[in-house]
Formats: structure tokens, C-alpha cells, sequence
């Protein structure tokens, strides 16, 4: 096995290279699965187009100079690929989980990141879909005698993990955010729906004899899918990213279920990378310099954040413009922006 996870040669292992070029290496098909991981969907669904303006202001533009990657991540996300599992991703806050889904998709060319962000309150049946009954009822009760009832697959649509398990040829990217924030249900609730890549809309079942095939509407801007007798059964396993800032245990089941990746903080290489992504040349600002500063003030609060790194940036590209730049002002700034993220360091 080769030593550096980036050399490329053919018939390497490695679908993901980390590198988070657009179009570098783009996803063709699939290797085998192994033989409990495959999936039995039928029919296919059409990709919509990356979404430019939301992977760039997650990532940055596609022409960034390549980043570099923990080859420890490299590894796992093309463990996650093959196996079909959801890649469980750790790390302290800024280290840049969220992003990795991203990273994939453009880099793999999937299409938008399906992002399911996790609160207290939510619940599988939001990730899957959601049924608007009194629309309906709102929209039946419109029409005029002798007019056709409303279509019921105009009142239903899937949520970002229920579009993640259509049956895509090649597949999407899910993002689900922040599980630790969740109720402790849901971490079981997904169990099966990770097992076994499918789940039933109940109102679509109910009306599967004389509806065998609906059209509803997808998480997707403008989407819509074919659902046939109810049910969503995916063909290619979504690549699940699921992030946690580590805050709570999950059940055995769970775990055994996934892959864990623990990201490490970004070197001082990676955090160039990240500025160079999102703001291009630089030449008024000493990047160098500033990146130095803030793995120094990071090393001294317990860990900062890559997006508090961005901010400084953002504010020392505005001072050079603008001539205005005072030392004694600017490091005010920075004591501001760079703030510890511990409550225990307030």
C-alpha cells in the first residue's frame, strides 16, 4: 500500500483524495459494496447541479490551490465509501466537520450537500418528509364540482435524509449536523433507516392501490421524485456525514453502526489553504504572520476556531484597503475576534 494517501495511480483504493478540487476526481461508479450493504432500489433520479453559491461560501471558490489533508481523513472517508457506513466526525468546534461534506461532494461531483441540521426538537419524520394534510384539505375544499381532487404527492416532501436514500445511481452526499444537540431518541430512531437504506410514507401507502406511483417534492430547490407504492428505497448508500462536538455518548448500536473520525485542529499549511479558498490573493495582508498569531492565541485559550481565523482576515483586508490600520486598534480587534470558545477560560 502506498505510503502518501495522495498518490495517484489507477486502481488505487482511494475514490477520495482530500484535495477539494472541483472535478479532480470524479465519481464514476461505485465498487462493489460488501454483500450486506447492498441495496435493492429501482428506477433512477436525476442530480441537480452543484450548488455553486452555497459550497463556496461553505469552502471557498474551486480554484483554490489544494488543500492538504490528515491523511488519517483521507483513509476514513474512503473506508466510509466502501463499506456503505456513515462516517461518525468529531472534533472540537472550527475543526472543520461540516465542511468535509462539502469537500466530498465537489471534489466527487455529486451534486448539493444535503444538510439536515439537528436541533432538540428534531425528528426522524422531519428528516425523512413531511406531509402538509391541512394544505390539502385548504386546497380541496377550492376546487369546484366535478374538478379532480389535488394531487397528494403535491403536499408531500422529503426531507434531506429521505432525498439522500432515493434511488440515485451514484451517491448523494448527507450532511446530518450537530447529533449531539438531538433528542436522545433519535440517535436509536435512525437505527434502521441506516440498516436497511429505505423507510414507507404511510399517507402514500394508504393509497398505493389505486396510486401506485407519486411524484413528490425533494429537499432539492425544485425537485421531485417518483415514490412507487409508498416507498423510498435507496440503490447507492448516501456517503452520511454525521458531525458531533463530542458533548454526549451514543448507543452501542449506533456506533457500531458507523465509522469515527476525530479531526484534528488544522495545521498552519491547512489554515493558508482555507484563506486562500475564500480570499484569493492577499498580498496587503502578511497571511504567514497572522496564521502564526492565531495558532499562538489558540495554543494560549484552549482552541479556537478556523471561521474566527477567516473573520480577522476579512477585517485586515478591510483595514489595508481602506489605509486605516492603527497597531494599537487592530490588536483590539484581534483580542475580540480571536475569543476563547471555553466557558470555563470566560
Amino acid at each position: 500500500m502506498d505510503d502518501d494517501p495522495l498518490d495517484s495511480n489507477d486502481g488505487d483504493w482511494r475514490i477520495y483524495r482530500g484535495t477539494g478540487r472541483a472535478g479532480e476526481t470524479p465519481l464514476r461508479s461505485l465498487p462493489e459494496p460488501p454483500p450486506w450493504r447492498r441495496f435493492r432500489g429501482t428506477g433512477s433520479v436525476a442530480v441537480p447541479a452543484e450548488d455553486d453559491g452555497e459550497t463556496a461560501r461553505r469552502i471557498g471558490g474551486a480554484d483554490q490551490r489544494p488543500r492538504t489533508p490528515h491523511r488519517h481523513e483521507v483513509e476514513m472517508v474512503n473506508a466510509a465509501i466502501h463499506l456503505r457506513r456513515p462516517l461518525l466526525v468529531t472534533g472540537r468546534p472550527g475543526t472543520g466537520k461540516s465542511s468535509l461534506a462539502y469537500l466530498i461532494a465537489r471534489e466527487l461531483g455529486l451534486g448539493p450537500v444535503l444538510r439536515w441540521p439537528v436541533t432538540s426538537r428534531t425528528e426522524l419524520t422531519g428528516g425523512l418528509y413531511h406531509y402538509d394534510a391541512i394544505a390539502r384539505v385548504q386546497e380541496a375544499g377550492t376546487r369546484r364540482d366535478g374538478e379532480d381532487p389535488p394531487d397528494i404527492g403535491d403536499f408531500i416532501r422529503l426531507g434531506p435524509l429521505g432525498t439522500a436514500l432515493l434511488p440515485y445511481e451514484l451517491p448523494r452526499v448527507l450532511l446530518i449536523d450537530e447529533l449531539d444537540k438531538s433528542d436522545i431518541d433519535l440517535p436509536n430512531d435512525l437505527l434502521n433507516v441506516v440498516e436497511e437504506g429505505e423507510y414507507e410514507i404511510p399517507e402514500l401507502v394508504r393509497v398505493a392501490k389505486r396510486q401506485p406511483n407519486v411524484t413528490v417534492l425533494t429537499h432539492d430547490e425544485a425537485g421531485g421524485a417518483e415514490v412507487r407504492r409508498g416507498v423510498v428505497r435507496c440503490r447507492a448508500f448516501p456517503i452520511v456525514i454525521i458531525t458531533t462536538n463530542g458533548e454526549r455518548e451514543f448507543p452501542p448500536a449506533f456506533l457500531r453502526r458507523c465509522l469515527k473520525l476525530d479531526l484534528e485542529p488544522p495545521t498552519s499549511d491547512q489554515l493558508a489553504s482555507m484563506v486562500a479558498a475564500q480570499f484569493g490573493d492577499t498580498d496587503r495582508v502578511d497571511i504567514a504572520h497572522l496564521v502564526r498569531e492565531f495558532l499562538q492565541r489558540s495554543d494560549e485559550v484552549g482552541g479556537l476556531a478556523a471561521d474566527q481565523l477567516l473573520n480577522s482576515v476579512h477585517l485586515a483586508v478591510q483595514m489595508a484597503t481602506s489605509g486605516t490600520a492603527d497597531e494599537d486598534e487592530w490588536q483590539g480587534l484581534l483580542q475580540a475576534v480571536w475569543h476563547s470558545l471555553s466557558a470555563e477560560s470566560e
